[in-house]
């Protein structure tokens, strides 16, 4: 009887020294701070109960946490997870956002939830209610679609074929909050991708000669500082003819280089400048580490945190490695 004491003593005191630092642990569980609901989201009832049931667990101030979520050190993760995704999204806080904001926002969630980067993978591992259905990304992209009132009417007697041009008053160039200054020169510069979108646009994406060199080499692990990529959005214009053709502008987005510049969005200065006016997007320079950046982390990392990078251009490169095989 001794023996077996002895040999089951070591177990017990592992035990109870485990149990001591998991009691000593929540010491220091401080709860996630809690923040009043200033507005809620309006949108459509079965639009409410997908956020509610996937997103606002994080991305709102009404938490509903299970009871494993609060003991750390799991609850030391999901407050940080959770602090980030209010700083990125906060439904609890809508009408701190413009009617602007809230189509881009929605655009953003439209495009984690068909990527399949939102929920996290993680979360729905512990969390499987949360999960999304194909069902709920077409009711979200329904709804979005809604926001931007986006309709080609068929069959239009509009003859002419030329693109609205944008218009900036005076000679003041547009600036964004953080630094970026729009410019004109990209429509001169390559063309190195295009796309379009279900909210019937039309994306011309232009690069500098150093984010074009980049591409030609794929050194864009990291891309260069100085390299400039522009996307130029249009609405589509379908003509009596079927001809489509770029129809009202809608914004330009610029992508500015400069690793020293914007450390806090990993090295991309990130600007929009939306309508005839050309009107930049932020109120503050801290608008792209809020918004934008959050996208290109999750969806870009594999390019450098740019989107719509063509496949390989490298057309020298690409003939010598068919010759050798």
């Amino acid at each position: 009887m001794n023996t077996v004491n002895k040999k089951r003593s070591p177990i017990s005191i592992v035990f109870l020294a485990l149990l001591g630092v998991f009691g000593g642990l929540q010491l220091f569980n401080q709860p996630l701070e809690g923040k009043p609901v200033t507005r809620k989201i309006e949108a459509p009832k079965e639009v409410i109960s997908i956020l509610e049931n996937s997103c606002f667990n994080c991305h709102s101030n009404q938490q509903n946490l299970s009871w494993y979520d609060k003991i750390a050190p799991v609850s030391w993760a999901v407050n940080k997870d959770v602090k980030r995704a209010r700083e990125v999204l906060n439904f609890s806080e809508w009408e701190k956002l413009s009617p602007a904001e809230h189509k881009g926002k929605m655009y953003a969630i439209l495009n984690m939830m068909q990527s399949g980067k939102m929920p996290l993978h993680e979360y729905t591992l512990l969390h499987p209610s949360a999960r999304i259905t194909e069902k709920d990304i077409e009711t979200i992209k329904k709804y979005t679609l809604s926001l931007s009132g986006a309709t080609i009417p068929a069959n239009s007697k509009d003859t002419n074929h030329e693109p609205q041009k944008t218009i900036t008053s005076g000679d003041k160039t547009p600036v964004s909050p953080n630094g970026v200054q729009y410019t004109d020169d990209f429509k001169n510069w390559k063309v190195i991708s295009m796309s379009t979108l279900f909210d019937n646009s039309i994306r011309v994406i232009y690069g500098n000669d150093i984010a074009v060199k980049a591409i030609e080499t794929e050194n864009f692990h990291p891309w260069p500082d100085g390299s400039i990529v522009v996307k130029s959005v249009w609405k589509q214009k379908e003509f009596s003819n079927g001809e489509i053709r770029a129809g009202e502008f809608i914004n330009a987005q610029f992508m500015v280089k400069d690793s020293k510049k914007y450390t806090d969005t990993e090295g991309w200065g990130f600007a929009k400048f939306s309508g005839p006016d050309l009107h930049p997007t932020g109120k503050s320079e801290s608008f792209a580490k809020e918004s934008c950046i959050a996208c290109h982390r999750q969806l870009a990392e594999k390019t450098g945190y740019l989107f719509d990078v063509p496949m390989k251009v490298n057309t020298q490169r690409l003939i010598q490695n068919l010759q050798k095989k």
